[in-house]
């Protein structure tokens, strides 16, 4: 994967000040507005996610399959390798209100890139985006929220939004599956794995399938339970604070959000309809006194729906930070 570059360190917003009852601009000040001085003093739980990651992880896919005589999808099931930049924005992002005073929010820009882990050249993902922090508001009653804005190559625009939270040792991950399931009805748990396999033959690693890749090194149990791969990577290290970033494109948790795809995916070919994701600061104590250090882990869906059903991409993955 080919380097990460930064923001560059000159752009800073420098919007114009707030209206007057007048409907007028004030005067323009006899020089340009100061940029904030230090963006990450206001960026909140979003602070520690600034600089450079790496790390490792495993990404599950249902393509749909086009002539669909035999199979109407193909599984891919990659192990992967990640690199994942963030950059302070500098400056305020003022929003202008109606229904309540203007708010202003501070954020971060970056560029995340997958790619197969054993042949890094084989590109799989690369996503630019925005997370920022919204203040409370009150019209409407909003706590504090975090919200992620992000562009897909594939033809898919996200807007998701969401809380922060942050506690003391580790933090809980529950299990998830990719399982597919009706459109509007409720996701398969767990336990419906062995049940789904008869139904979608792809999910057996025991047995070959024309309509299935895997990576080497892809076990059952990543299939049965992605979540299981961040779970591993916590069993050998002292987690002291998690700091949860938990968002969706719905209204739950917070109001607002949503995708927007292409025609050719809205159309029926893999609509991203829904977008959950769950991401996870994590300070892992130092060996013998030596300094903590810090660990970011995420688990994302992606529901497509395409020939009446949806359909669970799903991502996880960990990352240590370089710089």
């Amino acid at each position: 994967m080919s380097p990460i570059n930064r923001t560059d360190a000159d752009f800073a917003f420098t919007p114009k000040p707030s209206i007057t009852a007048d409907g007028q601009y004030p005067p323009a000040p006899p020089t340009p507005p100061t940029p904030t001085p230090d963006p990450l003093a206001h960026l909140g739980p979003l602070e520690a996610l600034v600089g450079n990651w790496e790390g490792q992880g495993f990404n599950s896919i249902w393509r749909p399959h086009f002539p669909s005589a035999e199979s109407d999808r193909f599984l891919e099931l990659n192990l992967t390798a990640e690199k994942l930049a963030f950059s302070p924005i500098e400056g305020e992002i003022p929003n202008r209100g109606l229904l309540q005073a203007d708010l202003v929010m501070f954020g971060v820009t970056y560029l995340q890139q997958i790619a197969e882990r054993d042949t890094p050249s084989e590109g799989l993902h690369i996503e630019p985006g925005i997370w920022a922090v919204v203040p409370q508001t009150v019209d409407p009653a909003e706590a504090p929220t975090v919200v992620r804005m992000a562009s897909i190559p594939h033809g898919t625009a996200i807007l998701a939004q969401g809380t922060a939270s942050v506690s003391s040792g580790p933090p809980t991950i529950a299990d998830n599956n990719i399982i597919p399931f009706g459109i509007g009805g409720p996701q398969p748990p767990n336990s419906g794995f062995l049940a789904a396999e008869a139904e979608f033959t792809q999910l057996n690693l025991g047995t070959t399938n024309a309509f299935r890749k895997e990576s080497h090194g892809v076990t059952e149990t990543m299939v049965e339970n992605p979540n299981s791969l961040l779970r591993e990577a916590l069993a050998d290290v002292t987690i002291k604070e998690t700091t949860t970033l938990e968002i969706a494109t719905t209204d739950t948790p917070v109001p607002g959000g949503g995708t927007a795809n292409t025609a050719f995916l809205q159309a029926g070919n893999a609509n991203a309809s829904v977008v959950s994701a769950t991401f996870w600061i994590e300070t892992i104590e130092g060996p013998a006194g030596g300094p903590d250090t810090v660990q970011l882990q995420y688990s994302q869906t992606v529901m497509l729906d395409f020939n009446g059903l949806r359909w669970p991409h799903v991502t996880v993955a960990t990352l240590k930070k370089l710089t």
